[in-house]
């Protein structure tokens, strides 16, 4: 079974590490990771990844930004994004059904299950 391929774009490098060592853990995928968006965008046309998680407060751009760069880059606007946030909660995740402007999201702090069902679910596996 093929790898699937994700980009986590995090600030926070401890919490992109822990990412990418559960994912990749699992067997089912190869995980690169960013701690500054702009970086990120780059990889992203590089490894052309399957899903992009991609946090919304980043001190170089705001996530939000960055996502409407990908979806106008050609070469990366099918790619799905996921938004990964701590200025959201868990309520808000139950009230909006995991969706905030057309992107679902997940609240920091996620678990592990939360994670790869919310992967599972975009990527449709």
């Amino acid at each position: 079974m093929e790898k699937k391929k994700i980009l986590v774009i995090d600030d926070e490098a401890g919490l992109t590490r822990m990412l990418k060592r559960v994912l990749e853990d699992t067997g089912k995928f190869e995980v690169k990771t960013e701690n500054l968006g702009y970086d990120g965008l780059a990889t992203a046309r590089t490894f052309m990844p399957d899903l992009i998680i991609l946090d919304v407060i980043m001190p170089d751009v705001e996530g939000g930004f960055l996502a409407a760069q990908i979806k106008e880059d050609a070469q990366l606007k099918s790619i799905p994004i996921v938004f990964f946030t701590a200025t959201a909660t868990k309520e808000d995740t139950a009230a909006y059904r995991g969706v905030i402007g057309g992107y679902p999201f997940l609240a920091k702090p996620v678990t592990v299950n939360e994670l790869l069902a919310c992967i599972k679910k975009v990527l449709g596996k």
